[in-house]
């Protein structure tokens, strides 16, 4: 029945014949996407692009003639369009950084390939796959969104934060590697408070991510051992799985639970256990991503006395997450990551203390 509405145009680019079957079968389900194009390489997919014009482009990153990054970085030169990594590196040890360059070169989100019709999670990854597709065809692809860091003479001259932290905390889902990245990558390795980090992605990617972001930034990124505590300098992620706590003894734990905000691990169960810890001595950040995860959290550490950020919209992938933040009055500043690097190493004067 026609209603319409455009339906999403996709092409799908893999040199597995197999994937590309899979993949067909599994969007045929969904009533308002529309296979337009299958290449086997990234040269085909680029000589093919004007004349179909997809809305979303699904890639691998291994192929034959033009790889996935090859691929990625043209046409996010000359024709920028949306493109989800859809890959089994997760279950390839030693390839999962090549999906995170992916990204980096301009590629907004990854989702796991499924490995056949009767995998067990096969049917959540149906799901992910056509909700991340759609997702992604309100996305407005620009290339690389993270400016250079401009010199400190031209930022506003404001004066330093007045309470003295002792934590910094971030959450972040779609298009949160690449931000959290470009923050990350602005601190020095003597940055003098621990960093807690939560990012929606797919099952099985967070390992590649965490190497990933230990390449670009000189702090040590690790997930977190339940009953450690955080220490200055170095960047946790949860357990996956697991909402990632600060407990009532300054501990970092991970805790099975019900999803939150449709989520585990959730920001907001992170960010709201930190409000109870470190109250006003906390730094909570909220960065790109569909829905309402942390908007409350944030709103907690805020009331608790803590300093609380949100992206700003020109540089989100998707105005989700902190544009709830900020109609809940939880966001103090509202910034673009270099200006939320800027204001961790030059507004914040941090304080040590004893957990």
């Amino acid at each position: 029945m026609k209603t319409g509405k455009k339906n999403i145009r996709v092409m799908l680019v893999d040199d597995s014949l197999l994937a590309i079957t899979m993949l067909k079968r599994i969007l045929a389900t969904a009533p308002d996407i529309e296979v337009v194009a299958t290449c086997h390489n990234g040269r085909d997919a680029i000589n093919l692009l004007p004349q179909v014009r997809p809305d979303v482009i699904c890639t691998d990153y291994h192929m034959p003639v033009m790889d996935g990054l090859a691929m990625t970085e043209y046409i996010m030169a000359h024709h920028p369009t949306p493109i989800l990594v859809v890959s089994v590196s997760v279950q390839q040890q030693g390839d999962e950084e090549n999906i995170f360059r992916l990204l980096e070169a301009g590629a907004i989100d990854v989702c796991p390939k499924p490995l056949g019709g009767l995998a067990a999670d096969y049917t959540t990854i149906q799901e992910e796959l056509v909700n991340k597709i759609r997702l992604l065809s309100g996305v407005v692809a620009i290339g690389k969104r993270h400016k250079p860091i401009p010199p400190l003479s031209k930022l506003p001259k404001t004066a330093p934060l007045t309470n003295r932290p002792a934590i910094v905390a971030i959450g972040a889902s779609t298009g949160g590697p690449q931000t959290i990245s470009a923050i990350l990558g602005r601190l020095s390795a003597d940055f003098p408070a621990p960093i807690v980090c939560v990012q929606h992605i797919s099952t099985g990617f967070q390992a590649g991510l965490i190497s990933w972001l230990n390449s670009h930034t000189p702090l040590q990124v690790r997930e977190a051992k339940p009953g450690e505590k955080p220490e200055a300098g170095t960047v946790y992620f949860p357990v996956e799985g697991y909402h990632l706590i600060i407990d009532n003894t300054g501990r970092l734990q991970a805790i099975a639970g019900e999803p939150i905000d449709g989520h585990c691990p959730s920001i907001t169960a992170t960010f709201s256990s930190i409000a109870a810890y470190y109250q006003q001595a906390s730094v909570a950040i909220l960065l790109t991503g569909m829905g309402r995860d942390g908007a409350k959290g944030l709103l907690e550490i805020s009331r608790a006395g803590g300093t609380t950020v949100a992206q700003n919209e020109e540089s989100c992938i998707v105005f989700g997450m902190p544009a709830e933040a900020i109609k809940l009055g939880a966001a103090q500043h509202i910034l673009a990551p270099e200006e939320i690097a800027q204001l961790l190493t030059n507004r914040i004067r941090f304080q040590k203390i004893k957990l």
